[in-house]
């Protein structure tokens, strides 16, 4: 078998530490979430999460394209384990009869607790095989929200990731360039970060400063 993989790269490695991680408790509309809004006050838990997107192109299926947009609300935590990932195979078309294969996962997660201890996990990958002139993207993006109080998004944070959503719907269906699409969703996932900052900076203040950690991992071809 022929496949061919492109280097994984990332803006942030992988961490498991012992952190302040704080609840962004609202839901977002055209937004999954993960925890009704009582979690907030109950009592300390272990949480667990995992959202993967795959999509496989071919002689039969020649553009498979899928996103996922979602947010995790724990409420107040002890541990947790979540994990994001992409996948994107390209199989067996020719540079004349090409496949486009497009997977692309945005996980937001909210928890709250002192010394919440965090195993974030974020892949992506993307295969062509014996997929000549093929385009095959998957990109992988997890945001990890930490305050020291839990905290609510407001009307307009809401707004603004639904919108958000709205747009990487439209560039996961659209028919732009694997390069170009890297760029255009690398914007939106910039867009992403700074509703979070924006909307962590109003949380109650504790301790710790807010922070928004971005894990990245996109891959595709072709790419650069």
């Amino acid at each position: 078998m022929n496949v061919h993989r492109k280097p994984r790269s990332s803006t942030r490695p992988f961490t498991q530490r012992a952190v302040r991680i704080g609840l962004l408790a609202a839901g977002v509309a055209g937004v999954a979430t993960a925890v009704p809004a009582q979690a907030a006050t109950a009592a300390p838990h272990a949480a667990v999460a995992s959202d993967h997107v795959f999509t496989h192109a071919d002689r039969a299926h020649h553009t498979q394209a899928e996103d996922s947009f979602t947010v995790r609300q724990f409420g107040t935590v002890n541990a947790a384990a979540v994990r994001n990932q992409a996948n994107a195979v390209s199989a067996g078309c020719s540079a004349d009869d090409a496949c486009r294969s497009v997977a692309l996962s945005f996980q937001i997660v909210t928890i709250a607790g002192e010394h919440t201890h965090l195993n974030a996990v974020n892949l992506s990958d993307a295969a062509n095989k014996k997929c000549t002139g093929c385009q095959t993207l998957a990109g992988a993006y997890q945001f990890v929200v930490s305050t020291p109080s839990p905290f609510t998004l407001d009307d307009t944070a809401r707004r603004q990731l639904a919108d958000i959503h709205r747009r990487l719907d439209e560039l996961t269906r659209s028919s732009l360039p694997a390069a170009d699409l890297k760029s255009q969703v690398d914007g939106l996932a910039a867009e992403v970060t700074g509703v979070l900052h924006d909307a962590a900076a109003h949380a109650p203040k504790g301790g710790a400063q807010p922070e928004v950690t971005l894990h990245r991992q996109l891959d595709g071809w072709p790419g650069h």
